[in-house]
């Protein structure tokens, strides 16, 4: 008998994480497509930043990043919060107050790893202007906090910014009905979602609501008046949540065709295959509206869709065998981990060459035609 709390949520918790360290297939090494997309919506960002209220009164400055995972992209994107607050408070002549930024992630993130990454705190000695301006120091104090961002993290009205960059996709859990042989939503010979029956594609759904109901109602409690939250996470441009967009291209065929390539060479059994799902789902800009206009608690600023390229960052596109390479460490620095808990290592490294293999075959059709698309949240206390 599991003991008490070991549940599939507390057991996901337990090992869901980006590829830790700084190796090939590490998530620090195989998120520059990330940072490529993030960068290209700092215009939203800084809108978004700009309707923060200020106040006048001699508290720190909360800014956190919810999914924060252990690359550097993170610490960028704190960084350009912080420098546009702090020259906002110099445009208004206020003295700029102290910053400080929390990293949260589930407790099996790398943290060391993120934490290698942060530059040395600049010496306050100086004034604010001179730490701000100085890119070699950083002019905030840093803590990481460990835990699930669908509950509560931190203190009641102590945060001032919450950014989440391309987490929120991330289900709490694979919705029990998607792995019941006995439900009409058993995702049998599947995956993920893409390309499922309706009854699946639901579950899911579904899963994703209250995923992200559970999220907003706990930094309703934590944010403070006039705080402001920047959300992005992968979204669909069609209505039917089985067409998982971009996505759906690389977890619902590459992968998918790597699963089914171990099942009809004799490594797995069709039983342990579809014992095995990915909890992630992509968005419709109908889906998140739902959730926070049903919850109440927030007023949404601004929500699109944002189209972000492709999740594959290579120096030579025509080059098929890097293109393969690429798409494979992608996908197992983000699904990696998951995996090889669930058929291990070995087992693991098998199916990422047949994703290599696929995908190398497949490679000019693949630059041509994935497609991330995002889901892009400002929204603010009601």
């Amino acid at each position: 008998m599991a003991p008490k709390g070991d549940n599939v949520i507390t057991k996901l918790e337990k090992i869901l994480s980006m590829k830790g360290g700084k190796g090939e297939l590490s998530y620090a090494n195989n998120s520059k497509s990330q940072a490529e997309h993030a960068r290209s919506m700092l215009p939203l960002l800084k809108e978004t930043l700009d309707g923060v209220q200020l106040s006048s009164r001699e508290a720190p400055f909360v800014v956190v990043d919810l999914g924060c995972s252990s690359g550097s992209n993170t610490i960028y994107i704190i960084d350009v919060i912080i420098k546009h607050m702090a020259k906002r408070y110099e445009a208004l002549g206020y003295h700029p107050p102290e910053f400080a930024a929390f990293f949260s992630d589930l407790p099996s993130n790398d943290f060391n790893t993120l934490f290698q990454f942060l530059p040395p705190m600049a010496n306050h000695g100086g004034s604010m202007e001179e730490t701000v301006a100085d890119d070699s120091h950083r002019s905030y104090f840093a803590a990481g906090v460990p835990g699930s961002f669908y509950r509560r993290l931190f203190p009641s009205r102590s945060i001032d910014v919450f950014h989440s960059a391309f987490s929120l996709h991330w289900l709490s859990q694979v919705p029990e009905s998607v792995l019941d042989m006995k439900s009409a939503a058993y995702n049998k010979g599947r995956v993920f979602i893409h390309g499922a029956n309706e009854s699946t594609a639901n579950a899911y759904k579904k899963q994703f609501q209250t995923d992200l109901a559970s999220f907003l109602r706990s930094r309703a409690k934590e944010l403070k008046k006039g705080g402001s939250m920047f959300l992005v996470c992968l979204g669909r441009t069609s209505v039917d949540p089985t067409d998982q967009s971009g996505l759906g291209l690389l977890l619902g065929t590459y992968i998918q065709g790597a699963w089914d390539d171990l099942v009809q060479e004799g490594l797995i059994s069709s039983e342990k295959r579809d014992s095995f799902n990915i909890p992630v789902y992509a968005s419709s800009l109908q889906d998140f509206r739902e959730v926070v206009e049903a919850d109440g608690s927030f007023t949404i600023n601004k929500l699109e869709i944002f189209k972000g390229g492709s999740p594959i960052v290579v120096n030579q596109p025509d080059d098929a065998a890097e293109v393969g390479r690429a798409l494979a460490n992608t996908c197992r620095s983000a699904t990696g981990v998951l995996i090889d808990a669930h058929i291990g290592e070995h087992l693991g490294n098998e199916l990422f060459s047949r994703v290599e293999q696929r995908s190398s075959r497949h490679a000019k059709e693949l630059m041509e035609h994935i497609q991330m698309f995002y889901i892009v949240a400002s929204i603010s206390l009601a």
